[in-house]
């Protein structure tokens, strides 16, 4: 069973920085890629971020240069470092996997981020 579970969110003052993580198992790491998806209230969810099995990182342009996806891959690890954060990166973040960066079909429970102004 594939499971992804992330932790790190919380409570922030805007300017501030949090690193969330993803631990996954039930699948061969290696063959997956992993991503962040947020969804703020009331909003879609938009992707963030996203590592690809050989390494590979794409991040969206309005947090390019703040946000920042790495692994470790032994480790079956997913990070999302975010600095500089704005009230407007409030939202669920999920992590989320799958054999690519556009088929992701697997989610964890979310954690909330919430960055006060």
């Amino acid at each position: 069973e594939v499971q992804l579970v992330e932790s790190g969110g919380g409570l922030v003052q805007t300017g501030g920085s949090l690193r969330l993580s993803c631990a996954s198992s039930g699948f061969t790491f290696d063959d997956y890629a992993i991503g962040w998806i947020r969804q703020a209230p009331g909003q879609e969810r938009e992707g963030i971020a996203c590592i690809t099995s050989s390494g590979m990182t794409y991040v969206r342009d309005s947090v390019k240069g703040r946000f920042t996806i790495s692994s470790v891959n032994v480790k079956n690890m997913v990070y999302l470092e975010m600095n500089n954060l704005k009230p407007e990166d409030t939202a669920v973040y999920y992590c989320v996997g799958g054999r690519t960066c556009l088929s992701l079909d697997y989610w964890g429970q979310g954690t909330q981020v919430t960055v006060s102004s």
